[in-house]
């Protein structure tokens, strides 16, 4: 009886909002599917009706949101499925629900405001171009998701002709790369590295290295990026310019195991708070790794793979004093008249790491941008603060990843971005589109 009560009362609401419940499609002989909109009203998703009665399901900007909007034919993805539950709900007024059920009319379902902002998935999607990659925009203060593109996409108005042909894409277009995408981290993974080096020195601020572009240990020798020789850092100066040399001999200081128990701590090898389907990180390093290993893994590489998403909110944390905040993408549901239903409230998801490690960490970020290898985001009229990173995954040196997580009004941060563009080619840097996300929004 307890376990009965339990599903009754505790459970109910998740049970009915499953996307995996066929009983909520059921709501659609009676429903209209309601609209998906942006924070500012503007239509992601819509259904007219056809001069046969038919729906026709329709996305007035196409590929641009097609993976964190979805598709809601041969299944559901992305808000789609999130919240096909509300979209098949009417909470019109009980008067016009009845006058319309006795006329063997449909009721109009529910809209879905998104916490979605059309200028900024605009910015990324334009900046992120034809290259393949993902770009999470967040509010840290609140954990809304502002913006979420992924590279390929496709249109999802045209899902149900083209359905084969997406299912044997090369590409994997319909895989939503920002939570689904499988990555080494490259240099953005050292503010990781930076805050378990300051967990297990408490004298971090006295760190010091020469570098001489390069580090050799048991026959292995580490480079510093294009042979650059930085000479005499310390911790702040190694993030900055992101050597290399320098992290991984930190790598070499530091215990395998208290290193893997601060990735647990930021979500390596855990559930995610994400409401899309998502990949989880892994963090492989152990008491048994090899001097290799732990110089790779410091600086990035090895075996780490992590999404962008989770990136996303690693730098939101260390944006909002090491308090990650729950992520959301959907701000409230309304009538399809506008009067508000329900509505989301801002919550605390996990402390991180301290207020003290997320301020020097910040601190840290802020000089790459000041004087390190992202000073294309200083001097504007916003401040910035950031990491960039390039992750090798081949032996095509001409083709390596790069990525950028960063933040922009350092200190009271209004945006988190976390950005990877696939197989650059040296051109092509995360940060730039980074640059050009946060000129759209203070400019």
């Amino acid at each position: 009886m307890g376990y009965i009560t339990y599903f009754q009362v505790e459970k109910s609401a998740d049970i009915i909002r499953s996307p995996y419940n066929a009983r909520q499609d059921s709501n659609a002989d009676r429903v209209a599917r309601g609209k998906i909109v942006d924070k500012n009203g503007n239509i992601l998703a819509r259904t007219s009706v056809a001069e046969d009665g038919s729906e026709i399901r329709e996305y007035p900007f196409g590929n641009m949101f097609a993976h964190v909007v979805g598709y809601s034919t041969h299944g559901k993805t992305g808000i789609e499925s999130v919240a096909n539950y509300d979209l098949l709900t009417s909470n019109a007024f009980f008067l016009e629900k009845l006058k319309n059920e006795f006329q063997d009319q449909k009721n109009t379902g529910d809209t879905v405001v998104t916490t979605l902002d059309l200028t900024l998935q605009q910015a990324a999607y334009n900046a992120l171009g034809s290259y393949k990659g993902a770009v999470v925009v967040m509010d840290p203060k609140t954990g809304k998701i502002l913006a979420m593109v992924s590279k390929p996409d496709y249109d999802p108005n045209t899902v149900d002709a083209n359905w084969d042909s997406l299912n044997t894409d090369e590409n994997s277009a319909l895989l939503n790369r920002a939570t689904q995408g499988q990555y080494a981290p490259g240099s953005t993974f050292k503010v990781v590295t930076a805050l378990e080096y300051m967990r297990e020195y408490p004298d971090y601020s006295s760190y010091t290295y020469n570098c001489t572009g390069a580090i050799e240990q048991d026959g292995i020798t580490i480079h510093c990026y294009n042979g650059n020789v930085h000479g005499q850092l310390n911790l702040q100066d190694s993030l900055a310019y992101s050597c290399n040399a320098s992290f991984s001999n930190i790598g070499l200081l530091l215990d395998s195991d208290s290193f893997k128990k601060t990735a647990k701590e930021v979500l390596f090898d855990s559930k995610l708070p994400c409401d899309l389907s998502y990949s989880k990180s892994s963090f492989t390093l152990d008491s048994s790794a090899g001097n290799g290993t732990k110089m790779m893994t410091a600086m990035g590489q090895g075996e780490t793979q992590v999404s962008p998403y989770h990136m996303a909110l690693i730098t939101s944390a260390i944006a909002n004093g090491g308090t990650l905040m729950k992520p959301y993408l959907i701000d409230k549901v309304t009538n399809y008249s506008g009067t508000t239903v329900k509505e989301t409230e801002p919550e605390e998801y996990r402390q991180l790491m301290t207020t003290e490690e997320a301020a020097q960490l910040k601190e840290y970020m802020k000089s790459v941008v000041d004087y390190g290898t992202a000073s294309v985001l200083a001097g504007q009229s916003y401040t910035a603060a950031g990491k960039t990173g390039t992750a090798e995954y081949s032996s095509d040196k001409e083709k390596d990843h790069s990525w950028f997580i960063g933040m922009s009004n350092v200190e009271n941060p209004e945006l988190v971005v976390s950005i990877i563009i696939e197989s650059s080619d040296g051109t092509a840097k995360a940060v730039n589109i980074a640059k050009q996300i946060f000129d759209a929004y203070y400019y």
